[in-house]
């Protein structure tokens, strides 16, 4: 019932993708030194990450549920860059209408035994920065300096997965930031588990009105993106392109 129901709510979202603009998300190859790298980790500070915060008026999405567990991968070493982007004590932040609609998806899944974990939030751009600037690889990547940048630095994208009733992770197509084609959208692999885990997730996050991303399986946009897009001008002309993969 469960995978029937994702399927529907999956052929519906990536119809609506062609609503989701593309923000000059292109594959770059960012090669640089080990010692640039770690100074502009050096640089990113508590105070510089809320101060760009606090212009959105943003809310801790476990303020409105505490039970979604809460691991931001930028803010350890457990990421593409390989050290920690976000400072000790990150909360996960996003739009309130976008906290709300993430209550509905875990809602969803408590009834199935299961709990939204979110991976990342809110990001400022000044991380987007070191991202597009310290990834020395061909990745997915939003350039922060042109148009916009990533849904995430306005609080309406959030990169989520599933853990069991005892927080534990369960098994999905990829880990975070997976570039390879088994992170795409659609699950195209023979385990019926994650089969499974992966419908479930979709299922929750489309009944709470969620967007998926077709590169990025982890990845979900809040359907009130357009209303925190800073300009109008490029809001308009954006609307109908086809969503690259974001990050």
């Amino acid at each position: 019932m469960i995978a029937r129901f994702a399927i529907h709510r999956l052929k519906h979202k990536i119809d609506m993708l062609r609503l989701v603009p593309e923000f000059g998300f292109h594959s770059m190859r960012r090669w640089t030194s080990l010692a640039l790298l770690l100074l502009t980790a050096v640089a990113i500070t508590a105070q510089s990450l809320g101060a760009e915060a606090s212009k959105l008026e943003l809310v801790d999405i476990r303020s409105v549920d505490s039970s979604i567990v809460v691991e931001l991968r930028y803010a350890s070493p457990n990421n593409l860059t390989g050290h920690a982007l976000y400072p000790p004590g990150t909360r996960a932040l996003v739009q309130p209408e976008v906290a709300q609609r993430l209550a509905i998806a875990q809602q969803f899944l408590r009834r199935h035994g299961h709990r939204l974990k979110i991976w990342d939030a809110y990001r400022p751009r000044s991380v987007q920065v070191q991202l597009w600037r310290t990834t020395p690889r061909d990745v997915y990547i939003a350039d922060p300096e042109t148009a916009n940048g990533s849904l995430h630095t306005w609080g309406v994208a959030v990169d989520a997965t599933l853990v069991n009733s005892r927080n534990q992770p369960v098994m999905m197509p990829t880990d975070f930031d997976d570039f390879t084609p088994a992170a795409m959208l659609i699950y195209r692999g023979a385990n019926q588990h994650i089969q499974s885990n992966l419908a479930l997730l979709q299922a929750a996050m489309g009944a709470a009105g969620f967007y998926g991303h077709l590169r990025e399986w982890w990845h979900f946009i809040a359907p009130e993106w357009k209303n925190h897009v800073p300009d109008p001008n490029l809001k308009a002309s954006m609307s109908g392109k086809s969503s690259e993969s974001k990050l």
